[in-house]
């Protein structure tokens, strides 16, 4: 039977509304009688308005530098019905890091409230094991809980506890960092990892390295092979190494690459490989992403058999956008603020240091301005470079900046290659604009941390595997495949309807999958192969006689007659012989799928082009 997707429930999306002494961008509605409307827009331009929105019976326009009031006063006319400010309005994240600083408290990424891993608990009696292949886990960051990591060395690559960069300490802590009240808190907090350090000191290795370490990782009796990396090529000793882990039990995770185009890499190629693409807070598709084909053709010529194989594309998605985790000891850079007392998201743009006073608004900064002596300035983005802005608040005396964007979302920037500045500066979001506009007082601290951000598949796969080592700790019987199954069975679905080469089945969840083996145990109620249902399908194509033809064979249906569907469309129902040939002039691609008549018991898809 076909697998019932577990629905989520729809998040709204909030709006906010900018507070400010002047309208956002200082755009205005003016509501006029409509057959007057050209004597007011008139007027609007001999007052160097720009004309933005024309809409019936108002329009829309900006008066550089001009208040609510002044635009008033000078936009007197008697057709003039009303003059109000033109608010912005932006979606909020649908989920979002918590707010602070993790070198002093412990934050929770926003990928693991997308994946619902808060909600499960995890089993540190389960034995579960990760093995991360990658570039070492670094022993100088202390959010881990040492005593349940092991690692190996490869060839010529030190010490698996020494970073060998900071990657694969980022990877393990989407997957393990400890809730231990510091730093961030992984997917399956505290899980036993081993760690093999395949990377050399340029950052990468060889397919033969990968085989290699899956024998280690499997006489490390890991469950789960991660591995954030990938190339092109497929190679068949590496390929049976991760065949032998997964026939064995085990489930192995491997990201879909980063070049954002249809290209296959591998080890994730392999059928024997689960693959991840990432998707970013608002579940949207990252644009990095890779989204290789489903579709398997055989044979030559006009003879040529297209087949769909879901596990050599992109199987499920998890945050990889902007993803905190651990660093090295000191390497990463990061900010925080609050306001009147408050934490507010913020990035780091230059300068590390502090500052603490009262707040001073200073529009867009294109200019000095004594107010700001002494205070932390709280300037808008836009007209002049981030640079300027900041050298100008420090040459009027301020300690500080706090740089707003003008687009939903966090400001990320630099102050440029040649940076004249010393005070702390860092970013922050539109939707927090009027909160820090109306605030009094600020804080504001940038430093080296042991935290920061990445993002590419690689920050996804590990939340994929750290999502089922947590789902897996309370369903031990269960295997590998079985695991895999079900967070795809129970991910959200995303972009196009159904299954698609850039979500796969959707954003894995992981209380959802937990709550589907529950109630249905390990083989979650579907008779393999779950992807096609009972019926096994195959499908020749060739040219004859004229015509495009196409021989069906099939078996495992159940009823007397069976259903066959063309591009999604029944085109005929036939008694169930276990072949059939369609015939047709037309070229393209057909895709054809077989099922017990009148029910939705079908095959997996098969698919010819002429």
């Amino acid at each position: 039977m076909k697998i019932s997707k577990f629905t989520n429930s729809i998040l709204a999306i909030a709006v906010t509304t900018a507070f400010s002494a002047q309208a956002a961008d200082d755009r205005y509605i003016i509501k006029v009688d409509e057959s007057k409307k050209g004597i007011v827009k008139a007027l609007a331009k001999k007052l160097n308005a720009e004309l933005k929105i024309d809409g019936k019976g108002f329009f829309a326009a900006s008066f550089k530098g001009k208040t609510l009031a002044e635009v008033k006063g000078l936009m007197n006319n008697p057709h003039i019905q009303m003059i109000e400010e033109d608010q912005r309005r932006s979606a909020s994240s649908l989920y979002n890091d918590d707010v602070g600083n993790a070198m002093t408290q412990q934050l929770t990424p926003y990928a693991v409230y997308q994946s619902q891993a808060n909600q499960v608990v995890f089993n540190n009696a389960s034995g579960m094991k990760v093995c991360v292949i990658d570039s070492g886990l670094d022993r100088s960051n202390t959010d881990f809980i040492w005593n349940n990591i092991t690692g190996d060395n490869d060839s010529g690559t030190g010490n698996w506890d020494e970073h060998g960069g900071p990657h694969g300490t980022h990877v393990a802590g989407t997957i393990g960092a400890a809730d231990n009240n510091i730093g961030v808190v992984g997917m399956a907090p505290g899980v036993d990892m081993h760690i093999i350090k395949v990377f050399n000191a340029a950052g990468w290795g060889y397919s033969s390295d990968l085989a290699f370490a899956a024998d280690k990782c499997s006489a490390a009796g890991a469950n789960i092979i991660s591995m954030s990396l990938g190339g092109g090529g497929a190679n068949s000793t590496e390929e049976n190494a991760f065949k032998a882990f997964t026939d064995a039990g085990g489930l192995v995770v491997a990201a879909a690459g980063n070049d954002g185009n249809n290209v296959r890499s591998y080890p994730a190629g392999y059928p024997s490989v689960m693959m991840i693409g990432a998707n970013d807070a608002d579940n949207n598709i990252a644009d990095f992403s890779q989204f290789p084909s489903c579709t398997v053709s055989t044979g030559r010529g006009k003879k040529v058999t297209t087949t769909t194989d879901e596990t050599i594309c992109v199987e499920v998605t998890a945050g990889g956008v902007d993803t905190l985790s651990t660093y090295p000891a000191g390497l990463a850079t990061s900010a925080s603020m609050s306001a009147d007392g408050t934490a507010y998201a913020s990035s780091s743009m230059e300068n590390t240091g502090n500052a603490s006073g009262n707040t001073y608004y200073m529009g867009t900064a294109e200019a000095t301005d004594s107010g700001a002596n002494g205070n932390v300035c709280v300037i808008d983005r836009g007209v002049i470079s981030f640079h300027d802005k900041v050298q100008n608040c420090e040459n009027s005396g301020g300690i500080g900046a706090i740089l707003i964007n003008n687009e939903a979302g966090m400001l990320y920037g630099t102050l440029g290659d040649i940076n004249a500045t010393t005070i702390p500066a860092v970013g922050a979001t539109l939707e927090d604009r009027s909160a820090l506009l109306a605030a009094t007082t600020a804080n504001i601290s940038i430093g080296a941390t042991d935290y920061g951000f990445m993002s590419g598949t690689s920050m996804a796969t590990p939340a994929v595997s750290g999502i089922a080592a947590l789902v897996w700790s309370n369903h031990n019987e269960c295997t590998g495949t079985e695991i895999r199954e079900a967070l795809k069975a129970t991910a959200e679905d995303n972009g196009a309807a159904g299954h698609d080469v850039y979500f796969g089945h959707g954003i894995v969840k992981a209380a959802t999958a937990d709550a589907y083996l529950t109630a249905n145990g390990c083989s979650g109620g579907v008779t393999p192969p779950p992807a096609g249902g009972d019926i096994s399908l195959m499908a020749n194509g060739y040219f004859a006689k004229g015509k495009n033809k196409v021989d069906l064979s099939w078996s495992g249906a159940s009823t007397s007659s069976v259903d066959i569907f063309r591009n999604g469309a029944l085109i005929t129902t036939t008694s169930n012989d276990g072949a059939f040939t369609d015939s047709f002039r037309t070229s393209g691609t057909f895709t054809y799928k077989v099922c017990d008549q009148g029910t939705t018991n079908c095959s997996t898809e098969a698919s010819v082009s002429f």
